[in-house]
């Protein structure tokens, strides 16, 4: 049985190394001329630190990862904490697994070195797609054509692969435009910062900032409503004044972390329908491809990771039985990921109330009901994707 993972991101490598894991033949293929993420931050929470941990991958982890010991919800302006929930030694003790920050660069560089070099082949961007009998043929621009017995799109929210299977569909852009920056520790050394996630949150907008790269850099996102910039790319170019006049009146912290920008980068954040169903023949599709998600529940890569893992799971448990495994797949995967991608929307509006009496609630429930709590946050830390019976 071949197997053929269209697109070396964080989800297709991570995939492509739990099936090596099963035993399955199976190649990746990447567009790029090389492995690497765009230079920003990540949180892989315990559901996902599991799955890499049983890879083998926990000495990279924790040599370029970051341990944060809380996630610490505040007021945009006083700085007044609303919730402050544990992700340190407590969460590693009750879900097995810990808490960690990345860079995306590094967590996609490692992912790619523990793929056998034979198996990983980049500078190939899928142009076509087609099905023969049961088995799917994958062309290349360079006129490599592949045969497999299954294809796995992991190619991300413009996915190629969704594309020429369920046809053409663009993303919706959401009105929120967010503006990224790595700072290096020793511009924000006077600002005193611990070793936590911070969520700032005030009228149509919201900061997260954390440590990543071995607490050599502070990774921060700005997000606003109502942008008008709707560029999707995260290579451009935005102004640092920019962010500064939009965050006017933040707490100092706050705006102490965007004059430290050496460079910012804008990008205009978008989503799309949920597909009704994420396999054609011989073809399925994981993470952003088909469940893309907003950045407000730090889902967006551990849910890729659980793909993967469930695939590979089932494609041990059911030898051979490729379209009984990728209806199971969907059964086990598409509640779980549709759940974090309504929670993420959620957020969304929860993060950006005015002050005022909406606003007043939420204060008064983050601080009763703890939704980050140990005991609130449970169902999404301990599931283990790699369990399908």
């Amino acid at each position: 049985m071949r197997i053929v993972v269209v697109g070396g991101g964080i989800g297709g490598l991570a995939a492509t190394l739990h099936l090596l894991k099963a035993g399955l033949d199976v190649h990746v293929y990447e567009q790029s001329p090389r492995i690497g993420e765009i230079g920003a931050g990540i949180q892989i929470s315990p559901n996902a630190s599991r799955l890499l941990i049983r890879l083998g991958l926990k000495p990279a982890m924790d040599r370029v990862g970051v341990r944060p010991a809380a996630v610490h919800q505040r007021r945009w302006d006083d700085g007044r904490t609303l919730q402050r929930a544990p992700l340190g030694p407590e969460v590693e003790t009750t879900f097995g697994a810990p808490y960690y920050h990345f860079h995306r660069g590094d967590l996609a560089e490692f992912l790619g070195a523990a793929v056998p070099p034979e198996r990983l082949h980049v500078d190939h961007r899928l142009v076509g797609l087609e099905q023969k009998g049961e088995r799917a043929i994958a062309r290349f621009e360079n006129d490599v054509t592949v045969e497999a017995d299954l294809v796995i799109g992991a190619d991300g929210i413009h996915s190629r692969v969704r594309h020429l299977t369920f046809g053409p569909e663009k993303p919706r852009f959401t009105g929120c435009v967010a503006w990224r920056g790595l700072v290096p520790a020793e511009r924000v050394a006077h600002l005193g910062i611990e070793v936590a996630s911070n969520n700032w949150m005030g009228p149509e907008g919201h900061v997260v900032h954390y440590w990543v790269a071995s607490r050599r850099f502070m990774n921060v996102v700005c997000v606003t409503e109502r942008g008008t910039w709707t560029d999707e790319s995260w290579t451009s170019r935005g102004e640092v004044a920019d962010a500064l006049a939009r965050y006017e009146g933040w707490h100092p912290t706050v705006r102490g972390l965007i004059a430290a920008f050496p460079e910012t980068f804008i990008w205009a954040l978008h989503d799309r329908l949920p597909l009704p169903r994420w396999s054609n023949g011989p073809v399925t599709l994981l993470g952003d491809a088909c469940h893309p998600m907003l950045p407000f529940m730090a889902q967006g890569a551990a849910q890729s990771i659980e793909d993967g893992a469930a695939l590979a799971a089932l494609l041990a448990a059911m030898p051979g039985d490729v379209p009984g495994v990728l209806r199971r797949y969907e059964q086990l995967r598409k509640p779980r990921a549709t759940r974090l991608q309504e929670l993420s929307s959620a957020n969304r509006t929860r993060f950006h109330l005015p002050d005022g009496a909406e606003q007043r609630k939420r204060d008064e429930a983050m601080a009763a009901s703890g939704d980050r709590s140990i005991a609130n946050i449970g169902w999404l830390y301990q599931h283990d994707a790699a369990v399908v019976a």
